[in-house]
């Protein structure tokens, strides 16, 4: 879990790997169980490459720096979906605002809307595990 007292730092980290790789963060941020990383992905970049570098990592961080108390992984796997030009400001309140956003709405249940939204086929039992709070 990212927990609040290192959670910004852990996102300007991974903000910084993503920027070090060649690509755009447009706004990283999250809550204690997901992290939201919205990029700009040159096409020479593979996502998954990408994404496997910046948790490698931030778990590394994190662990170095022994924030959690214990050993630190994410979990497999992640979810990605693409966004026009003309939605990047919407996209980036969206993102700001998380903390306000789960207040009312749980991560599984934002996933699986998200899944719905983009009409994308999906078997419950090879996504994440989901922690509630």
């Amino acid at each position: 879990m990212l927990n609040k007292p290192w959670r910004e730092e852990v996102f300007k980290y991974m903000a910084g790997i993503i920027k070090a790789k060649g690509q755009k963060p447009i706004i990283v941020k999250g809550v204690a169980d997901h992290v939201h990383l919205f990029i700009g992905l040159k096409p020479s970049m593979a996502l998954s490459d990408l994404i496997r570098d910046v948790k490698n990592n931030t778990s590394n961080f994190i662990n170095e720096r022994k924030f959690n108390g214990g050993k630190f992984s994410w979990q497999e796997g992640f979810g990605s979906f693409s966004y026009s030009h003309s939605q990047i400001d919407d996209v980036y309140r969206y993102i700001l605002n998380q903390e306000e956003h789960h207040r009312k709405i749980t991560f599984k249940e934002e996933y699986l809307d998200f899944l719905h939204k983009f009409e994308v086929e999906f078997n419950e039992k090879f996504l994440f595990e989901w922690y509630e709070e």
